[in-house]
């Protein structure tokens, strides 16, 4: 089989992030697996693994990566520093035809690049088999808690991004002491799924929907919620999941009761904008409208969660919303909902969400630049190749040319 030679990027994106797609330690796995595999490390000043860190390992930094076959990194690349004719993986943001990477997608185009979006990497089945949704989930429901001990003034815990990984954030998490509060968790995937990794470590009990709503407890608690907990179709009282998949349109929102019962309620579900808005901006004006902290890890702006005005920081996690003003107002006050928005989570754990990653990428996507790809992952996955979109992604067509 021929060499493969691999180049891992610097990430160049303002702001920049520290995540990396393959760490020293799975870079040395791939190597021992793959004897026809080369990897060269472009250097950089701000990976949350350094330089110093890849050389240990044997493996060599590279400036100029123009030899390699397949280039790696996690955040788009400035079209500028795109090399002609190569293999790129990374999460370009332009199969929604983002308007800030029209520029981008045009260029790779132009430079016949197969781009490759870890975003549409999938199996048969259509699943997506590879993404940070788990650290989001997992840090999202952390800042969910430390903004309520904020709020209440009930304990300090350190922000997850100045804990050196996710062992130091769970040091964090035996100091919180939390009263018999309600907490709503909505979601199903993988960011669901992470966001229950911390409320586990917490030792807070599951309880299912119904004694959510009806029961009182001494200790804190949470719910999650599916969809048939959530919307329903109108006069019809059945649910069928495929048919919310494909018509959300037709389905209204039956979270209300929830909002009476909920304390935090951490947003982690996909939603479509054909679906109904969780509760309305009316909903939180209502005297027994009980949500104090709401954690939106899907961060859609005036999307499902009325709240989430804006995106909001690593540095400045959280944000009031008055529902009095409908407008943004101090965090803390006790007439505001304290909202946490951040829209790149992972990178508050980026060694732990970077191994996470680029054990995924090792075990799921990358044997396939080695063996017969029988299921297409990467050409399904390839947005455009040799200077056209391919037949998956042809609807960019008026964004791409």
């Amino acid at each position: 089989m021929a060499k493969i030679k691999i180049g891992v990027f610097r990430e160049e994106k303002t702001p920049p992030d520290k995540r990396v797609p393959l760490t020293p330690l799975i870079c040395t796995e791939l190597l021992r697996t793959y004897p026809e595999l080369e990897i060269v490390i472009q250097p950089s000043k701000i990976r949350c693994y350094t330089d110093e860190e890849y050389l240990a390992f044997g493996l060599t930094l590279q400036e100029d990566l123009s030899d390699c076959d397949v280039l790696m990194g996690v955040k788009e690349v400035p079209k500028d520093k795109l090399i002609p004719g190569k293999k790129y993986f990374f999460f370009s943001h332009t199969i929604k035809k983002q308007p800030h990477n029209i520029f981008l997608m045009k260029a790779l185009i132009e430079k016949k690049i197969q781009m490759v979006d870890y975003e549409t990497l999938t199996d048969k089945n259509h699943n997506r088999i590879i993404g940070f949704g788990r650290y989001a989930g997992i840090v999202g429901a952390y800042n969910g808690i430390l903004g309520y001990g904020k709020k209440y003034d009930l304990f300090q815990i350190k922000p997850a991004h100045l804990c050196r990984d996710r062992a130091e954030m769970e040091e964090e998490l035996k100091r919180v002491k939390l009263p018999n509060i309600k907490i709503a968790l909505t979601g199903g995937g993988r960011v669901a799924n992470g966001a229950i990794e911390t409320l586990s470590a917490l030792r807070i009990r599951k309880v299912t929907p119904e004694e959510f709503l009806m029961a009182s407890f001494r200790e804190p608690v949470y719910c999650q919620l599916n969809p048939r907990d959530y919307v329903e179709r109108p006069n019809d009282h059945n649910f069928d999941l495929n048919d919310f998949f494909q018509h959300p349109e037709h389905f209204v929102s039956k979270f209300s009761p929830f909002t009476k019962a909920t304390d935090i309620f951490i947003s982690a579900h996909f939603w479509d904008p054909r679906s109904p808005k969780m509760f309305t901006r009316e909903d939180m004006k209502a005297s027994d409208f009980r949500m104090s902290v709401i954690a939106d890890i899907t961060c859609d702006i005036d999307g499902s969660v009325p709240t989430t005005l804006r995106a909001s920081t690593i540095a400045q996690p959280f944000y009031g919303y008055n529902p009095k003003t409908d407008k943004e107002d101090v965090p803390f006050n006790k007439e505001t909902i304290c909202v946490m928005a951040v829209d790149n989570l992972p990178c508050e754990l980026p060694r732990d969400a970077s191994d996470d990653f680029g054990k995924d990428l090792m075990e799921r996507v990358l044997p396939f630049l080695f063996e017969e790809d029988v299921d297409g992952v990467i050409e399904r996955a390839s947005i455009c190749k040799d200077g056209r979109l391919t037949k998956n992604f042809e609807y960019l067509s008026d964004y791409a040319y």
